[in-house]
């Protein structure tokens, strides 16, 4: 390996992926998202880049370990028993597999993540 298989993101020229979450799945809003997904482990189990949402909340049930740092607006994480935690630019937390309940976004948020997927 040489130093250009370093991943800078800030010289990041990836593709974005546009969606928005199942309809199902959509509680509340339009919340459209765009990944920014920087980087893939040869392994396919490692993945990082950026995440943007827009207002609206959706329910989550997370099957990866996921690494966040949101640099840019508020959003409230909320488990299935309702507790929550409000989230703003400067937050770091890992949010870990087998999580479930919803993801709130009361505005604009973009977050840095590295998502791990075990192999079942």
């Amino acid at each position: 390996m040489s130093i250009e298989s370093i991943v800078d993101f800030s010289e990041a020229t990836t593709a974005a992926e546009r969606f928005t979450p199942a309809a199902e799945k959509i509680l509340k809003g339009e919340p459209n998202q765009t990944v920014y997904n920087h980087y893939n482990s040869p392994c396919g189990q490692l993945n990082a880049g950026v995440w943007e949402g827009e207002v609206g909340q959706w329910k989550v049930n997370y099957t990866e370990h996921e690494y966040c740092e949101i640099v840019q607006g508020v959003s409230i994480i909320r488990d299935n028993a309702g507790k929550s935690k409000t989230l703003r630019a400067g937050d770091r937390f890992v949010i870990p597999a087998g999580f479930k309940g919803t993801w709130e976004v009361l505005e604009a948020c973009r977050k840095i993540y590295v998502v791990f997927e075990q192999k079942a």
